[in-house]
């Protein structure tokens, strides 16, 4: 029991040293996480059509 307690302090420890980011800062790179997932998602929508669509005219269906 003594190593499960010592394991949950030093977490305890290790998370104080941790540098949290501010409200402003977990926003913005959310913002841009979901930007970015966005804009690649299209990238590929897009790459995505142009390959079917030339993949219909070879089979020609």
């Amino acid at each position: 029991m003594s190593k499960t307690t010592d394991y949950f302090n030093d977490i305890k420890a290790e998370l104080k040293h941790v540098n949290w980011p501010t409200r402003s800062q977990t926003v913005a790179y959310t913002l841009i996480v979901l930007g970015l997932s966005v804009l690649i998602a299209y990238f590929l929508g897009v790459f995505d059509f142009i390959f079917s669509q030339g993949l219909q005219k070879i089979i020609g269906f």
